[in-house]
């Protein structure tokens, strides 16, 4: 069985570096989610009576009302799907509020202020070039880390809804949504820890 994704060290220099946030979501969502037909597939019981060398003469497809065993599938989901989830809702979170605390230690913020200064003292003819007059400043790195969490918000919304999809299909599961059952599954580990 698949192993769920560790927790990085939580620090806002991880999160400002864009490579690691993103090589840590693609390599947790790769584990499990990319990989979620084979994991489910790992799962299956198989033949209890041995290979029957017959079987491979006739083509049989695969019936959608065979499912897996309603405990394998349970373990799986709170021993490495739900874990998965979990680690990458903490970084998404804790980076989130990196996002929007003040950055004293932005490295930028002399190189965009002394660009806003030659901005201002910039004589501009705007008959002689009508896009001189254009100014865009750098964004602070709080603003494009912001950026970044919500194309990869979006991104976590969609894998899940897919991995989600395959799971209830082949376990049975009887909620409708990710963030339901996600959420299902953090208050009773809440009321086993507590």
């Amino acid at each position: 069985m698949t192993s769920p994704s560790a927790h990085p060290n939580l620090t806002p220099q991880f999160c400002f570096s864009t490579v690691a946030l993103r090589d840590f979501l693609r390599i947790s969502r790769s584990a499990t989610d990319d990989s979620i037909t084979q994991n489910l597939n790992a799962l299956e019981t198989p033949s209890q009576s041995g290979f029957d060398p017959s079987s491979t003469s006739v083509r049989i497809p695969r019936t959608s009302s065979r499912s897996i065993d309603p405990r394998a599938c349970q373990a799986f989901k709170d021993n490495v799907l739900f874990p998965s989830w979990q680690a990458r809702s903490d970084v998404l979170t804790y980076c989130a509020y990196v996002a929007t605390s003040p950055d004293p230690d932005d490295p930028e913020v002399g190189l965009r202020e002394a660009e806003t200064e030659k901005n201002r003292e910039r004589v501009v003819d705007e008959r002689l070039d009508p896009y001189s007059g254009r100014y865009f400043p750098r964004e602070p790195r709080t603003e494009m880390l912001a950026n970044l969490l919500r194309q990869e918000r979006s991104v976590e919304n969609i894998v899940r809804s897919r991995t989600w999809g395959l799971v209830r299909e082949r376990c049975g599961d009887s909620f409708q949504d990710a963030e339901q059952a996600l959420n299902s599954w953090r208050e009773a580990r809440e009321r086993r820890s507590s």
